[in-house]
């Protein structure tokens, strides 16, 4: 059968993230029988934006998840981010001098946590965790726990979040330009290379003469720092920032890299693979709402996703050693 292909077509089947696609097709197919809403524009425009901001973040996973590592504070991070931002504004900073030091803030807490997993040892889990709760109550410090409310926002900065250009909302075109250069980078920089290769084989990486520590440090601070992008979209987007807001988001964006190929134990995944990931259970969370399933059997049933593809990535792996 693979004989009588087109090259294409060929290539395509043997893509790692082939499987994906199929599936997304099939839920689609499906959905368009079991709901008359499901393929409405609404609908497909709520799908989009519900995966681009938090795609941002799945993006700077899996190139860490790629690198060896895991960051479960991104929820806390974005939080605050989002709190150190409307703070400043607040206290009469303008929006977008603000939104930098929020970024900036963001990207210093990755700093912090690359120097515990680099130079003292610690492991990736270990510290990310920690500073969920170190961000988290940091958000509650600066908010004194009550939402602010920002809206009295400039126009021009709500445009981040609520605006449209030609017809397509601007989130989605900051979310594209995004996963564009990291795919660009991840496949033709030799610095972003170097992830793959620290991921599959430390010991390797540091005998080739690769500084496995930068290259461990330059992942962490880049999922921090788009993270941090991300917060500062959210904010423009609802106009408040909410010292709850992000909590779990980590199952989300660790589910759709994996889902997407990007190995627990290191050295796989494409970009192209998370945003499949990402898509594919903002697709589940919309067929679960047009079909009137209860929100605490959607987030067992999101759960039961990220178990299955963590263990097909284990078997994988366990195969493959």
């Amino acid at each position: 059968m693979e004989r009588g292909m087109p090259g294409v077509l060929k290539r395509l089947v043997r893509m790692r993230e082939f499987g994906l696609i199929v599936i997304i097709l099939t839920i689609c197919v499906i959905m368009s029988f079991a709901s008359p809403y499901f393929l409405t524009e609404g609908n497909m425009r709520a799908i989009l934006l519900s995966f681009s901001t938090e795609g941002i973040v799945v993006v700077g996973m899996t190139i860490l998840l790629i690198s060896g590592g895991i960051d479960l504070s991104v929820g806390s991070v974005m939080a605050l981010t989002m709190a150190v931002a409307g703070k400043l504004f607040l206290f009469g900073l303008d929006p977008w001098s603000a939104s930098v030091l929020g970024i900036a803030t963001a990207a210093f807490i990755g700093l912090i946590m690359s120097y515990f997993v680099t130079r003292v040892g610690l492991h990736y889990f270990i510290v990310s965790l920690a500073f969920l709760g170190i961000a988290r109550g940091l958000t509650l410090v600066v908010t004194q726990g009550t939402p602010l409310s920002l809206f009295t926002l400039p126009p021009a900065f709500k445009f981040i979040g609520q605006g449209s250009f030609y017809g397509i909302p601007f989130v989605v075109i900051v979310f594209l330009v995004v996963v564009i250069i990291a795919d660009f980078l991840l496949r033709r920089a030799t610095m972003f290379r170097r992830v793959y290769y620290v991921g599959s084989n430390q010991k390797a990486a540091e005998y080739s003469g690769i500084r496995v520590d930068r290259v461990k440090a330059g992942a962490i601070i880049l999922c921090s720092t788009l993270t941090g992008l991300a917060g500062i979209i959210f904010m423009s987007k609802f106009g408040a920032a909410t010292p709850q807001f992000g909590v779990g988001m980590e199952l989300n964006v660790i589910a759709a890299a994996v889902i997407g190929g990007a190995s627990l134990n290191g050295g796989s995944g494409s970009v192209l693979g998370a945003i499949l990931g990402i898509a594919l259970l903002s697709l589940v969370t919309s067929s679960l709402q047009l079909l009137d399933v209860p929100v605490f059997w959607q987030d067992a049933i999101k759960g039961g996703i990220l178990l299955a593809a963590v263990t097909i990535d284990h078997l994988v792996h366990t195969r493959r050693k």
